[in-house]
């Protein structure tokens, strides 16, 4: 129900809603779609205890990996094989040995950087073994604590 309150000095009508506020003035809060939605310790609570994650994106070509802060979404540490120094090293850049190498050079920047816990949930399509495994096994061998989380 739009109300209009008087008019204002430049002749203009101000239009009014339920709440007598001014419909092109919004709330900084997003309103919930479900406002009486139970959220647990543990979702409120996660990003703060374990805050470093761990990506590995393998494609055909090379290998890229990344280890994230969730709160402040900064990457903190990065490793992959088309940066040029590790391309003019390597034979291929996407078999097990670049994943390797990839896995140590990774944890190396990460302890750099202070970063010496981080967690690891697979992407949907990916399974953990091969190259994937063998990322997360060089990390792990260099010093870097590595929760591992699998549906």
């Amino acid at each position: 129900m739009v109300h209009c309150s008087p008019r204002s000095f430049f002749g203009v009508e101000n239009f009014l809603d339920d709440d007598n506020s001014k419909p092109y003035t919004y709330q900084k809060g997003k309103k919930s779609k479900n406002p009486n939605k139970h959220v647990s310790f543990k979702q409120r609570t996660e990003a703060y205890m374990e805050p470093f994650t761990l990506d590995v994106f393998i494609s055909k070509r090379f290998v890229s990996t990344s280890v994230t802060h969730r709160v402040t979404c900064k990457q903190v540490a990065v490793a992959g094989t088309n940066s040029k120094d590790i391309k003019a090293v390597l034979r291929s850049r996407s078999d097990i040995p670049a994943c390797l190498v990839i896995g140590r050079i990774l944890a190396e920047r990460a302890r750099e950087a202070d970063v010496y816990t981080t967690s690891y949930t697979p992407r949907e399509r990916d399974k953990f073994e091969g190259k994937i495994r063998a990322v997360v096994q060089s990390l792990i061998d260099n010093g870097i604590d590595i929760k591992v989380y699998l549906d």
